[in-house]
């Protein structure tokens, strides 16, 4: 077994270049000196993709924000600008009253439990469909979902819009990460997908900043509409981009259209000579694992009875130990990304910052915001490079000191209905060195996660063979929605029950077996193709 020292990255690896199984040597040096890029084409594909991760960042946690005030606004003070101002924005618009706590939580949880619903059910759509229509049934959701919400009289209609949106997040944030993963060189699979996560992030900022500016500057009644309304323009935007895009090169061989296969390989990897061996290459490649996949479900289907056959692609995913073994580690990194409380950091951090005494709450959660996004950046450049299993047991320890830091910080502070700040913990403008503290391990904490836990669970097709690459990828992105609404449900209670400092420990003691069971059985995938990183979980975990 390694330590995060020694991942598992071959040499040859390191140097961006992928050894491709063929008898040909001269024809694998050819492949590899033509993913050394990623041409201006799969950049435009992951560009596309990508706006669904803009989308979600915005209509999702623009939504989040306002719940987290209402929620909370029982123990924030009667002139807390952000909060009145959020209440104002919406008023009386919906049901022709104020709304409630249960209102804005039912709003709120509705949104993930349609996407946890949906993750799996689109799995097997993006199998019969393809990943392409898939994108574009999302899109339609998103718009479908975003001119409800903008147009709802009732909160029933505004529950109904983010049922919708709740869908197209559900679809969307399982099928863009697999599509862009599937069409990627290998050389640069991580980073093309953690721009799919960059473009979340920048969605989370760019919703600060318009939720800052309606709730300050729009209209009584009004604002919030525009805010939700506008969800739409990516979604349109998005759809017709991709009605002009290739379906996958995997997805096309798995229906039998292995030329169509081709042409998409030699676009991506930019039309040149080099690319036309390497797109043979590739293509017999994926032929061989997909001919292995259907002789072993053949050899299944005839010694299998009932129930098996019934289960059918669900059998395959649960009876083969490689693929145990893949949804295991898929699942154990969706569930920490979020039991780990980042999200709840992020939708709640603005009510945070007005409890411990700053007067701009929403502007200094948007400091966070921006760490989120400058830090997924980083992870652009270090993802390739050094791996996904070292850059995950690097960041976490530093997740795990911020969450410490932040319970640190709360120890110095009183938060009760009446007072939102200790007086001796406040300076004169309301944020004393315990708020200094707090913010400063917030963004420590923020700027770790946007590195490592942010990013790689995305990754998680890697890990699928192809026959279960969907499914498998659909359950693990299920995980990440059931784990979003457990951690939404239970934040406010934990704070109430164990108290801010409490809760903090207690998710940095779910980082710190985290950072275990990682270090025990995820092995590294950079720089491998998708059939070579499958190999790795054939007879045991892959962590040597």
């Amino acid at each position: 077994m390694d330590s995060p020292e020694a991942p598992l990255i071959p040499d040859d690896q390191r140097n961006g270049e992928l050894q491709y199984d063929a008898d040909d040597a001269d024809a694998a040096s050819v492949a590899n000196k033509a993913e050394m890029r990623p041409g201006a084409f799969v950049l435009l594909l992951t560009f596309a993709a990508g706006i669904s991760g803009l989308l979600f960042g915005c209509v999702f946690t623009s939504q989040i924000q306002t719940s987290a005030f209402v929620t909370w606004a029982n123990l924030a003070t009667d002139d807390t600008g952000v909060v009145s101002a959020t209440l104002v924005s919406i008023g009386t618009s919906l049901s022709d009253r104020m709304l409630t706590s249960m209102d804005m939580s039912v709003i709120t949880s509705s949104t993930s439990l349609f996407a946890l619903i949906i993750s799996p059910f689109s799995s097997v759509l993006a199998d019969r469909l393809g990943r392409k229509r898939v994108i574009l049934y999302a899109d339609a959701l998103f718009v479908l979902g975003a001119l409800i919400q903008a147009y709802s009289s009732t909160v029933t209609g505004m529950v109904i819009g983010r049922c919708v949106i709740g869908a197209a997040v559900g679809a969307a944030s399982f099928v863009v990460p697999l599509y862009i993963a599937e069409i990627a060189p290998a050389s640069h699979r991580g980073r093309l997908v953690t721009m799919n996560v960059l473009f979340i992030t920048l969605g989370q900022a760019v919703a600060y900043i318009v939720g800052w500016v309606f709730s300050t500057f729009g209209s009584e009644g009004t604002g919030w509409r525009w805010m939700v309304g506008l969800g739409a323009l990516p979604g349109v935007m998005q759809a017709a981009i991709v009605v002009f895009m290739p379906e996958t090169p995997r997805w096309l061989v798995k229906v039998g259209r292995p030329a169509d296969a081709k042409l998409v390989i030699q676009k991506v990897n930019g039309g040149t000579a080099a690319s036309t061996r390497n797109a043979d290459l590739v293509v017999k490649q994926i032929e061989a694992e997909a001919r292995e996949e259907r002789e072993a479900r053949r050899l299944r289907e005839h010694q299998g009875s009932g129930p098996w056959k019934w289960l059918g692609a669900w059998q395959e995913l649960m009876s083969e130990g490689k693929n145990r073994r893949a949804v295991a580690i898929a699942c154990l990194l969706q569930g920490l990304q979020q039991l780990c409380g980042f999200n709840s950091l992020m939708y709640f951090s603005a009510t945070i910052f007005t409890l411990v005494g700053f007067k701009s709450p929403t502007l200094t959660s948007l400091t966070v915001a921006v760490t989120n996004f400058v830090f997924t950046m980083v992870a652009l450049s270090l993802i390739d490079r050094i791996g996904r299993r070292r850059i995950l047991l690097y960041s976490l320890p530093f997740m795990m000191l911020g969450l410490l830091m932040s319970a640190f910080g709360f120890s110095f502070i009183t938060l009760g209905p009446s007072s939102d700040v200790d007086a001796e913990a406040a300076g004169d403008d309301g944020a004393g060195p315990a708020a200094g503290i707090i913010l400063v391990s917030i963004m420590v904490y923020v700027a770790a996660f946007a590195i490592g836990l942010g990013n790689v669970p995305w990754m998680q097709s890697e890990l699928f063979p192809l026959s279960v690459r969907s499914l498998g990828s659909g359950v693990a992105t299920a995980t990440n929605w059931g784990s979003n609404f457990v951690i939404g449900l239970t934040f406010l209670p934990l704070m109430d029950a164990l108290s801010p400092s409490w809760t903090f420990v207690l998710y940095a003691a779910i980082c710190a077996v985290g950072y275990f069971l990682i270090w025990r059985i995820y092995p590294e995938t950079a720089g491998l193709s998708l059939e070579e990183a499958t190999a790795l979980l054939e007879n045991d975990w892959g962590v040597r």
